[in-house]
Protein backbone atom coordinates (compact mmCIF):
# COMPACT_ATOMS: atom_id res chain seq x y z
CA UNK A 1 0.00 0.00 0.00
CA UNK A 2 1.08 3.83 -1.07
CA UNK A 3 2.20 5.94 1.71
CA UNK A 4 1.07 9.98 0.79
CA UNK A 5 4.31 10.49 0.06
CA UNK A 6 5.43 7.36 -1.63
CA UNK A 7 2.04 8.06 -3.85
CA UNK A 8 3.22 11.71 -4.77
CA UNK A 9 6.66 10.29 -5.87
CA UNK A 10 5.38 7.83 -7.90
CA UNK A 11 2.71 10.26 -9.73
CA UNK A 12 5.55 12.65 -10.36
CA UNK A 13 8.05 9.64 -11.70
CA UNK A 14 4.46 8.50 -14.21
CA UNK A 15 4.01 12.07 -15.36
CA UNK A 16 6.92 12.53 -16.27
CA UNK A 17 7.06 9.66 -18.55
CA UNK A 18 3.83 10.54 -19.70
CA UNK A 19 4.28 14.42 -20.96
CA UNK A 20 5.18 13.62 -24.82
CA UNK A 21 1.33 11.49 -24.98
CA UNK A 22 -0.47 14.19 -22.77
CA UNK A 23 1.60 17.15 -24.88
CA UNK A 24 0.38 15.60 -28.38
CA UNK A 25 -3.19 14.82 -27.10
CA UNK A 26 -3.09 18.60 -25.68
CA UNK A 27 -1.76 19.97 -28.92
CA UNK A 28 -5.18 18.12 -30.39
CA UNK A 29 -7.44 20.37 -28.34
CA UNK A 30 -6.07 23.27 -28.59
CA UNK A 31 -4.59 23.87 -32.05
CA UNK A 32 -1.75 25.87 -30.53
CA UNK A 33 1.94 24.67 -29.13
CA UNK A 34 1.99 27.59 -26.43
CA UNK A 35 -1.74 26.96 -25.07
CA UNK A 36 -0.89 23.37 -24.99
CA UNK A 37 2.67 23.02 -22.95
CA UNK A 38 -0.04 25.92 -20.65
CA UNK A 39 -2.60 22.95 -20.32
CA UNK A 40 -0.23 19.88 -19.70
CA UNK A 41 1.35 22.42 -17.17
CA UNK A 42 -1.85 22.65 -15.70
CA UNK A 43 -3.22 19.59 -15.86
CA UNK A 44 0.45 18.37 -14.13
CA UNK A 45 -0.35 20.19 -10.96
CA UNK A 46 -3.45 19.19 -10.90
CA UNK A 47 -3.33 15.82 -10.72
CA UNK A 48 -0.59 16.06 -8.69
CA UNK A 49 -2.39 18.04 -6.34
CA UNK A 50 -5.61 15.54 -6.60
CA UNK A 51 -3.61 12.21 -6.87
CA UNK A 52 -5.62 10.89 -4.06
CA UNK A 53 -8.87 11.49 -6.11
CA UNK A 54 -8.02 8.74 -8.42
CA UNK A 55 -9.62 5.81 -7.78
CA UNK A 56 -6.92 3.20 -9.31
CA UNK A 57 -8.65 1.70 -12.01
CA UNK A 58 -7.93 2.30 -15.55
CA UNK A 59 -5.00 3.60 -17.13
CA UNK A 60 -3.49 6.79 -15.21
CA UNK A 61 -3.23 8.15 -18.65
CA UNK A 62 -6.64 8.54 -19.50
CA UNK A 63 -8.08 9.86 -15.93
CA UNK A 64 -4.88 12.71 -17.00
CA UNK A 65 -6.35 12.97 -20.66
CA UNK A 66 -9.70 13.69 -19.14
CA UNK A 67 -8.72 15.73 -17.10
CA UNK A 68 -6.88 17.84 -20.00
CA UNK A 69 -10.53 17.60 -21.68
CA UNK A 70 -12.15 19.15 -18.95
CA UNK A 71 -9.55 21.40 -18.16
CA UNK A 72 -9.48 23.28 -21.72
CA UNK A 73 -13.28 23.44 -21.71
CA UNK A 74 -13.32 25.13 -19.06
CA UNK A 75 -11.00 27.43 -19.84
CA UNK A 76 -12.54 27.57 -23.47
CA UNK A 77 -16.53 28.43 -21.88
CA UNK A 78 -14.51 30.84 -19.15
CA UNK A 79 -12.74 32.93 -21.90
CA UNK A 80 -16.11 32.24 -24.17
CA UNK A 81 -14.29 31.59 -26.83
CA UNK A 82 -13.75 27.98 -28.99
CA UNK A 83 -10.33 26.21 -29.31
CA UNK A 84 -8.59 28.22 -31.38
CA UNK A 85 -8.21 25.53 -33.94
CA UNK A 86 -11.44 25.64 -35.00
CA UNK A 87 -12.09 29.33 -35.16
CA UNK A 88 -8.53 29.21 -37.56
CA UNK A 89 -9.72 26.37 -39.80
CA UNK A 90 -12.96 27.74 -40.00
CA UNK A 91 -11.74 31.26 -41.01
CA UNK A 92 -9.60 29.72 -43.79
CA UNK A 93 -6.08 29.75 -41.70
CA UNK A 94 -4.07 26.51 -42.72
CA UNK A 95 -3.79 24.53 -39.79
CA UNK A 96 0.17 24.96 -40.27
CA UNK A 97 -0.11 28.84 -39.46
CA UNK A 98 -1.03 27.42 -35.89
CA UNK A 99 2.16 25.39 -35.07
CA UNK A 100 5.47 27.74 -35.88
CA UNK A 101 7.49 25.37 -33.81
CA UNK A 102 9.53 23.65 -36.79
CA UNK A 103 10.20 20.59 -34.25
CA UNK A 104 6.51 19.92 -34.91
CA UNK A 105 6.48 20.61 -38.67
CA UNK A 106 6.68 17.69 -40.02
CA UNK A 107 4.23 16.76 -42.89
CA UNK A 108 2.41 13.87 -40.64
CA UNK A 109 1.58 15.98 -37.62
CA UNK A 110 0.55 18.79 -40.40
CA UNK A 111 -1.77 16.71 -41.64
CA UNK A 112 -3.12 15.18 -38.15
CA UNK A 113 -3.51 18.97 -36.76
CA UNK A 114 -5.24 19.85 -39.91
CA UNK A 115 -8.10 17.39 -39.05
CA UNK A 116 -11.60 19.41 -38.19
CA UNK A 117 -12.35 20.01 -34.48
CA UNK A 118 -12.39 16.88 -32.63
CA UNK A 119 -11.19 14.59 -35.63
CA UNK A 120 -7.60 15.19 -34.11
CA UNK A 121 -8.00 14.46 -30.70
CA UNK A 122 -10.25 10.97 -31.90
CA UNK A 123 -7.41 9.88 -34.13
CA UNK A 124 -4.47 10.21 -31.48
CA UNK A 125 -6.27 8.46 -28.65
CA UNK A 126 -7.36 5.22 -30.85
CA UNK A 127 -5.21 5.09 -33.53
CA UNK A 128 -1.89 6.62 -32.21
CA UNK A 129 -1.62 5.68 -28.69
CA UNK A 130 -4.31 2.44 -29.06
CA UNK A 131 -7.14 3.36 -26.49
CA UNK A 132 -9.81 1.02 -27.22
CA UNK A 133 -13.03 2.81 -28.41
CA UNK A 134 -14.71 2.93 -24.97
CA UNK A 135 -12.05 4.58 -23.32
CA UNK A 136 -11.67 7.35 -26.18
CA UNK A 137 -15.10 8.00 -26.04
CA UNK A 138 -14.68 7.87 -21.73
CA UNK A 139 -11.72 10.29 -21.79
CA UNK A 140 -13.78 12.70 -24.85
CA UNK A 141 -16.79 12.32 -22.76
CA UNK A 142 -18.75 10.97 -26.62
CA UNK A 143 -20.66 8.48 -26.92
CA UNK A 144 -19.06 5.59 -29.15
CA UNK A 145 -21.07 5.99 -31.91
CA UNK A 146 -19.98 9.79 -32.11
CA UNK A 147 -16.38 8.54 -31.87
CA UNK A 148 -16.42 5.54 -34.12
CA UNK A 149 -18.29 8.06 -36.77
CA UNK A 150 -15.09 10.77 -35.78
CA UNK A 151 -12.77 8.29 -36.54
CA UNK A 152 -13.97 6.89 -39.73
CA UNK A 153 -13.80 10.29 -41.10
CA UNK A 154 -10.46 11.29 -39.76
CA UNK A 155 -9.27 7.94 -41.17
CA UNK A 156 -11.11 8.80 -44.73
CA UNK A 157 -9.68 12.65 -44.56
CA UNK A 158 -5.90 11.74 -44.18
CA UNK A 159 -6.27 8.96 -46.67
CA UNK A 160 -7.79 11.65 -49.08
CA UNK A 161 -4.61 14.12 -47.94
CA UNK A 162 -1.96 11.25 -48.34
CA UNK A 163 -3.03 10.18 -51.58
CA UNK A 164 -3.12 13.49 -52.73
CA UNK A 165 0.08 14.81 -51.23
CA UNK A 166 2.10 11.53 -52.72
CA UNK A 167 1.84 8.35 -54.14
CA UNK A 168 2.95 6.61 -50.99
CA UNK A 169 0.43 5.22 -48.67
CA UNK A 170 0.59 5.54 -44.57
Amino acid sequence: MHTPVAAAIDIRRDLVGLLPKLRRFAVTLTGDLTEADELVQGVCQRGIAKFHLWNGTGKLESWLYTMARNQWVDEARRHKLRPSKGNALEQGEPAASLHPNPVEAGEAHRLVTSLPEGFASVFLLVDVEGHNYKQAAEILGIPQSALASRLSSARLYLASQGHNRSSRRF
